[in-house]
């Protein structure tokens, strides 16, 4: 890796090669698209289908999880721009029966978009399988099955997070991800905005940024051309299970959009180019703090933003996601040039050691071989 932020130009081959080597590492299919400038290059590698051996195609739509949670932090910064929304006013202000009581008044509207509301994630308590997280070893995957086709109610899960015990103290860092600020910055939208988020979100977000392949889903199914998603859960599913027809309620508007890896790219670089908020809006969301990850690790975190760097490489902005089966990343340099988006169809596939942590596995090294060829060449 050369000590410079300064990327290669895109070598195809070097690309292509990098693709394949993480299906030859485990992953049943990969697809993803790399911008310089204006030059594009669009790779897939592997099976859509590891039945059929149907091929995946760079163009599939997929679902891309929690990049859905830059969306949805674009679209309440549109409201704070027009004055409907104080980034420091109270979640309590707005919706004071969701939140009630002294944190309602202590937990604003920033510390709900950069995680450091000290609100608990409701999935361990609407997935009883998942009760133990983040004790990998004693949770299981059985759920997973059970609420394929439940319609869950924000409401409801939001509630299972407010009263589950706090994970910090509202504003303290690090601060903890968890699904449950971004449920209720969804029912923040719908309360200023008197429509659905999906609307709002399509309308305003997605509409805006051009994109013609990205779609808040309705129904359980994924629309045009896609993968079957393969959840592992830590080699407790094996061989990994199918999961790309799902009812999405689960995490609604803040984790369920489907796009294609092209779209991603066109948000971002729309995003970053001041089309989508104004630029104070995105000075905001460059605003990071300390934050520990899902997977357990510190980062840095915005507002529905965060940075991804190497070592002297020069800083990359985007946000990654994951659902039951699938996952995405989408980054972009901080100049806006350089751009990786990727969408892989096994999640889970690390298998836990004897303490119940994740082994490494070749996939990730693979990923990590590809991530740096497609941001520096």
């Amino acid at each position: 890796m050369k000590n410079s932020p300064v990327s290669s130009p895109l070598d195809p081959a070097v690309l292509d090669a990098a693709l394949e080597g993480v299906h030859r590492a485990g992953m049943p299919g990969l697809f993803a698209e790399v911008r310089d400038g204006d030059q594009v290059w669009r790779g897939a590698a592997g099976v859509a289908d590891v039945t059929t051996g149907r091929p995946v195609t760079a163009d599939m739509r997929h679902r891309v999880g929690s990049i859905t949670k830059t969306f949805t932090a674009a679209a309440v910064l549109q409201q704070a721009e027009s004055g409907q929304v104080g980034l420091d006013t109270p979640i309590g202000h707005y919706l004071p029966t969701l939140v009630p009581g002294a944190r309602g008044d202590a937990i604003t509207v920033r510390m709900l978009l950069n995680h450091t509301s000290g609100l608990a994630e409701y999935l361990p308590y609407a997935y009883p399988s998942l009760k133990a997280f983040p004790a990998l070893a004693d949770t299981g995957p059985q759920s997973f099955d059970d609420h394929r086709r439940t319609r869950f109610d924000p409401v409801d899960l939001i509630e299972m997070g407010v009263t589950a015990p706090a994970v910090g103290t509202p504003g303290g860092t690090p601060g903890v991800y968890s699904n449950t600020n971004y449920l209720l910055l969804v029912q923040l939208l719908e309360h200023v905005t008197g429509t659905t988020a999906e609307q709002y979100i399509s309308r305003n977000v997605i509409e805006r940024a051009g994109l013609r392949d990205t779609e808040l889903p309705t129904g359980p199914h994924v629309r045009g051309p896609h993968s079957r998603l393969y959840e592992a859960w830590f080699g407790m599913i094996d061989p990994p299970r199918d999961y790309s027809v799902y009812d999405m309620s689960w995490v609604g508007p803040s984790a369920s959009l489907i796009s294609t890896v092209a779209d991603l790219n066109r948000f971002y670089g729309s995003l970053f180019a001041g089309e989508v908020v104004s630029p104070s809006s995105l000075a905001q969301m460059r605003r990071t703090v300390p934050i520990i990850s899902q997977e357990g690790r510190r980062i840095d975190y915005g507002l529905g933003l965060h940075p991804m760097e190497g070592p002297g490489e020069g800083t990359f902005w985007g946000h990654g996601g994951t659902v039951w089966g699938g996952g995405a990343l989408a980054m972009t340099r901080a100049d806006g040039k350089r751009q990786l988006a990727v969408a892989v169809n096994l999640q889970r596939w690390n298998s836990l050691d004897s303490t119940g942590r994740p082994q490494p596995h070749p996939i990730d090294e693979a990923l990590a071989t590809l991530y740096r060829v497609a941001m520096y060449g």
